[in-house]
């Protein structure tokens, strides 16, 4: 749960290094909250069907937008990539492939061009 903490009070912090927990325990924890809003949503009959979501789940959504954009962006840091990566999901299937793969790439040792490695940042200075 200190991951998805984490993650919300760097609300727009794009610059950086992100590790692989950071990302994939915020990812699952966003997940988990979303799931139980929605379930509430269609228990409170908040749902909208036609649209695919509901009011708190939608609420939740706008809520996480940002901060769920600059981990990604900080995570593409952490690989060694700009943040513009992250715009390849604009490419139906194969872009959320390719990012999905970056996603789960070992972070780059040392210092790179977007800061110390988040793991260990003394590692560098050794």
């Amino acid at each position: 749960m200190n991951w998805y903490f984490k993650v919300l009070r760097k609300y727009a912090v794009f610059s950086g290094r992100a590790r692989r927990s950071e990302y994939w325990f915020f990812f699952l924890f966003n997940l988990l909250f979303t799931l139980i809003l929605t379930a509430i949503d269609i228990s409170l009959d908040f749902y909208n069907a036609e649209a695919g979501i509901g009011v708190l789940s939608g609420i939740y959504a706008l809520f996480v937008l940002i901060p769920s954009i600059a981990v990604t962006v900080r995570r593409l840091h952490d690989t060694g990539r700009t943040g513009w990566w992250f715009l390849i999901v604009l490419v139906p299937v194969l872009g959320a492939l390719v990012l999905l793969f970056f996603m789960v790439l070992d972070s780059e040792r040392g210092t790179n061009e977007f800061g110390p490695h988040p793991k260990n940042p003394l590692e560098d200075s050794l």
